[in-house]
């Protein structure tokens, strides 16, 4: 199954690193440009992990992190070899949780920090500032659950 949906991860890791390479390109660090009402652009770069975790570490989180992601990867890529043809949303979902963490990865490996830049706010409230990857990720965990619900059920 792994070669049958490579190209979904490649498909969102071109996009991710695409994205990011314009919001660094287009926009300044921490200058929101407004889309729409409760949607900004704002360049913004994340040490952490999800929702800044881990971001004000002192440094050692860029290699903990990368070495994490590398090995969820290569553990994702280990499942996807072993699933079964009728197994279609379960690669969907792990193709996409692949292609979110390889896209952070590639940018902790080669700037040692994620770009972020889609921002989405209420009033004065905002919502974490992310990118492709972390909608990749998302998604796939969606699938992910649904799946696993869906399995559930005809196994019932």
């Amino acid at each position: 199954m792994l070669k049958r949906w490579s190209w979904l991860s490649i498909l969102f890791i071109f996009i991710d690193q695409i994205s990011k390479h314009l919001a660094e390109t287009l926009l300044e660090i921490n200058h929101p440009v407004h889309i729409l009402p409760s949607f900004n652009l704002t360049l913004t770069y994340n040490t952490g992990a999800a929702f800044s975790l881990l971001a004000e570490a002192g440094g050692w989180q860029r290699w903990f992190f990368l070495d994490l992601g590398l090995m969820v990867s290569i553990g994702l890529v280990f499942w996807m070899q072993h699933l079964k043809s009728r197994d279609r949303w379960l690669a969907a979902a792990l193709a996409l949780i692949l292609a979110g963490a390889v896209g952070n990865l590639i940018d902790r490996f080669c700037i040692g920090k994620v770009v972020d830049f889609i921002d989405f706010y209420y009033d004065l409230w905002h919502f974490p500032v992310f990118n492709i990857a972390d909608v990749a990720i998302n998604i796939g965990g969606i699938l992910l659950v649904a799946d696993s619900i869906h399995s559930k059920q005809a196994n019932a």
